[in-house]
């Protein structure tokens, strides 16, 4: 492909899938799909109704029976099949991403092989499933767990990562012997579009995979409806909280809602700054800052004000350089943010942060754009110093390209002030020192840790961890706890005479 070749060639109404269909929705409100770095609508998308969602649980729950019976080696041969042709659409699929997210090229294809490595660990479900057993608990008594699958399970996607986050569940669902509905977000459709689109080729029984566009009536459909037994939710937390959590489980349903984040991004005095750095500008402003691991708070440690200066320094010469433009282009360092109210929300507390007494060190509303691209949703990269804890850019998840700088005296202080925040996503420390990273990581009450890791992003076998308000349920997503959330444990006690 050259630079710029775009995959998505012309505007189609998308459609549902379910038993194993392509299906017109059942709704007739249509909203557009819009590349935001160039305002051209890519695609149009249905706000499906209840009874399309009714539809899918039909289908998926008369497909269980035959689903759950198949080996879990014949469904893995399923996933490796899906892998190759992932692999074959590598290039294509990262495009589209950035086509309709505004990510840049190498964001996008980063994101398309992390949902793949989530494929791979899925098809390892043969030894990922295994119960055990102990003979002889009693005299002549053994007793074994089995793990099986319960049904019917669904996810409700957000736009920042499109193609990987469905990919946290899905694959693990299907592979243990469960059917799925998808609903993606109606901002970002086309991945799963794809990605369904090749689920078709693999040849899955109808009724095991289904998706269904749609909005708030979709959602609330899949909460209520007796039929589904579990939903997987990423996106914020009082989404995640007041409605996933909340009305999932008082339908009783399993939930695991990975919500929101304010991440800090420490730096003692012993870091590597060049490096560090480095870290910082993918950190806060990769992903033009929509990441539930981006950095926010940039916590610089010591009483030292010449080695504060010249961190702050280093991030503000960084920040200032970075490209800005369609993320299709190689040189481009940031795309534009999803939407035109996203911007909108992110300029609100760039002023804010002004209103509040924070000094505005770099001002993103100042920037210049890459090929003159309309600048609907594109942001530059803000700085601010003189932040403190009780205000609302330090505090609040602002999903953008703000970096808010704050001091600490020493490392306790600095875990005191991590550790008093409700977020507990992720938080990263940059230092030379085992025993401060060791401390850190010990003391620091956070879902994901990274140590001289500017982004602590799990591999697909490790659980994509969070606590407090950045987590509802007790199973997160990814590797084995993937594993344990789409299936339960029976116990069998049994005596031959």
């Amino acid at each position: 492909m050259s630079v710029l070749e775009e995959p998505i060639k012309e505007v189609r109404t998308l459609r549902n899938y379910i038993n194993g269909e392509w299906v017109e929705s059942s709704s007739d409100v249509i909203v557009d799909v819009v590349n935001p770095a160039t305002m051209k609508v890519l695609a149009k998308v249905p706000r499906s109704s209840a009874d399309d969602v009714g539809a899918a649980v039909e289908a998926a729950r008369e497909a269980f029976p035959r689903w759950r019976r198949t080996s879990p080696l014949a469904r893995s041969r399923y996933l490796f099949r899906l892998k190759d042709l992932l692999e074959e659409e590598f290039e294509a699929i990262s495009r589209i991403g950035t086509m309709e997210h505004g990510k840049t090229i190498d964001e996008s294809r980063g994101e398309t092989r992390r949902g793949i490595e989530n494929v791979e660990v899925a098809a390892g479900v043969p030894s990922l499933m295994m119960g055990y057993n102990l003979e002889d608990v009693a005299t002549g008594i053994d007793e074994y767990v089995i793990m099986q699958p319960l049904g019917v399970f669904a996810c409700v996607a957000p736009f920042n990562f499109p193609f990987m986050v469905p990919l946290w569940f899905l694959p693990y669902a299907v592979a243990t012997g469960n059917t799925y509905i998808l609903k993606p977000s109606s901002e970002v459709p086309l991945s799963m579009t794809k990605l369904f689109e090749l689920l078709d080729e693999v040849g899955l029984p109808p009724g095991v995979v289904n998706m269904v566009h749609g909005g708030r009536e979709v959602v609330d459909a899949v909460l209520r409806h007796p039929g589904i037994e579990g939903v997987s939710f990423v996106g914020s937390t009082p989404v995640g909280r007041d409605v996933i959590y909340k009305v999932g489980s008082a339908h009783g349903k399993r939930v695991q809602a990975q919500c929101g984040a304010k991440n800090f991004f420490v730096v003692m005095p012993d870091a590597v700054l060049d490096p560090t750095v480095a870290s910082a500008m993918t950190s806060f402003f990769g992903n033009t800052g929509q990441r539930c691991l981006s950095g926010a708070n940039l916590l610089v440690v010591g009483e030292d004000d010449g080695f504060y200066r010249d961190v702050v320094d280093r991030m503000i010469d960084a920040s200032r350089n970075i490209r800005i433009g369609y993320g299709l282009d190689e040189t481009v360092q940031m795309g534009p943010l999803r939407a035109p109210e996203k911007k909108q929300r992110v300029l609100g507390y760039v002023e804010k942060g002004v209103e509040e007494g924070a000094r505005l060190a770099l001002d993103g509303r100042k920037f210049d754009i890459v090929g003159g691209y309309p600048d609907d949703c594109f942001l530059g990269a803000s700085v601010f110093e003189d932040v403190t804890t009780d205000m609302a850019i330090a505090q609040d998840e602002i999903f953008g390209p703000v970096m808010s700088v704050l001091r600490a005296r020493d490392l306790d202080e600095a875990i005191d002030v991590i550790n008093a925040y409700s977020f507990a996503n992720s938080s990263m420390i940059f230092t030379s020192s085992g025993g401060a990273a060791r401390q850190f990581q010990y003391e620091v009450e956070c879902g994901n840790i990274g140590v001289n890791i500017g982004i602590a992003a799990p591999m697909a076998f490790f659980p994509f961890s969070g606590m407090k308000d950045s987590f509802f349920g007790s199973l997160h997503g990814q590797g084995r706890d993937a594993i344990n959330f789409f299936t339960e444990r029976k116990v069998v006690i049994q005596r031959w005479f």
